[in-house]
């Protein structure tokens, strides 16, 4: 891992040596053919747009120098989940997915894996686990959405690992910075880009990041002949809302420990989660393994109905199904599917001022 800070390595990864007259930031590259030589495609040039951007391996290379392992971006982070299950599994084989994890990735794996015969087993992501005898791939997803508990990275991939199952982490609340499932053991780091990453809630993008040359190549196939690939514009997008995402995490962080402790003693709030506060079930496993505490915080409201009346009286928070964003967000999950009580809310902290924030609470909870 490089000795740079956080802050310069989200400005400068992946970025081009840079010559005098050239832009600081590369602009994007739109183009679906290439020039080709006359005598015929050579490899290792670019030849067509579904296998080759200039602009999308800037932001691969981004991205590998934050989670350590080599990289490839899709149009979602779904896309990237269903890259890792559909290069990994095959019939006859078992997935473990987590039980309270993104409900998504469970319909996939209830839609279509099972269709393929593979079988499905969910275990909590707190634990206890299963056996993973038989298993072929578990997906650990750390914090987990919304439940927001935590898992022991590096335990469950020693385990997984002694009985030949691979392991697959989805890292899209923690982030790169926040940590490196890779360092931590795992096979495959997966991630919706839409959310922290990028953070500006203006586009859809997920990646894998792997340090097996093997399971790349699988999935850069998968990409190339499925056609799920992330636009020049999105990936543009991307590489450049990434340079701020050290400060953007300063602030949403800084902001979650202090509405956290506020709902915390809020006589309407129950529940509340937040893997940085020291009342919180994840906190000794969070703390030790995680360099930073992402700013999702889930709590819970009486019902549905008074849920809708705090946003409704909330001048800052706005109801959105996301997360990661320069706005303060909250959502009812179980609308969603998820498997959690009708009042409970997941909020994802923006980069308002934190004193803002906390009189909007104030004045919008009595509602």
């Amino acid at each position: 891992m490089s000795t740079l800070g956080d802050s310069t390595r989200c400005v400068h990864a992946g970025v081009p040596a840079l010559s005098p007259g050239d832009p600081l930031q590369p602009g994007p590259v739109f183009a679906a053919p290439y020039a080709l030589p006359p005598d015929g495609y050579e490899p290792g040039t670019d030849g067509y747009g579904r296998g080759d951007n200039p602009t999308r391996r800037v932001l691969e290379a981004a991205i590998a120098d934050l989670e350590g392992g080599d990289t490839l971006a899709f149009p979602s982070g779904q896309a990237a989940v269903s890259a890792v299950l559909m290069t990994v599994l095959r019939p006859g084989d078992t997935v473990m997915l987590p039980a309270d994890g993104y409900y998504n990735v469970r319909t996939f794996a209830s839609s279509f894996l099972t269709s393929s015969g593979i079988s499905v087993v969910e275990a909590p992501t707190a634990g206890p686990y299963p056996s993973f005898d038989g298993v072929r791939l578990v997906l650990l997803e750390s914090p987990a959405n919304p439940s927001l508990d935590v898992v022991d990275i590096a335990e469950v991939s020693a385990a997984a690992h002694a009985a030949g199952t691979l392991v697959a982490v989805d890292n899209t609340a923690a982030t790169p910075l926040g940590q490196r499932p890779l360092d931590l053991g795992a096979d495959i780091s997966v991630a919706s880009g839409t959310k922290a990453l990028s953070g500006h809630s203006d586009l859809l993008l997920g990646y894998v990041s792997t340090r097996s040359a093997a399971r790349y190549e699988a999935m850069a196939s998968w990409r190339t002949l499925g056609g799920a690939i992330p636009s020049p514009f999105d990936a543009w997008l991307a590489r450049r809302s990434l340079s701020t995402l050290d400060l953007r995490l300063r602030q949403q962080t800084a902001n979650a420990r202090a509405l956290a402790t506020f709902l915390l003693e809020h006589p309407a709030v129950t529940g509340v989660r937040w893997p940085g506060l020291p009342t919180d079930p994840s906190y000794a496993v969070a703390t030790r393994q995680m360099r930073r505490i992402p700013g999702i915080i889930g709590f819970t409201l009486p019902s549905a109905a008074a849920v809708a009346d705090f946003l409704r009286a909330s001048k800052l928070v706005t109801a959105a199904t996301s997360f990661g964003g320069l706005h303060t967000t909250a959502d009812r999950r179980e609308q969603w599917g998820d498997r959690t009580t009708p009042g409970f809310v997941r909020l994802s902290c923006g980069i308002e001022d934190t004193d803002d924030l906390l009189a909007d609470f104030t004045s919008a909870l009595p509602a």
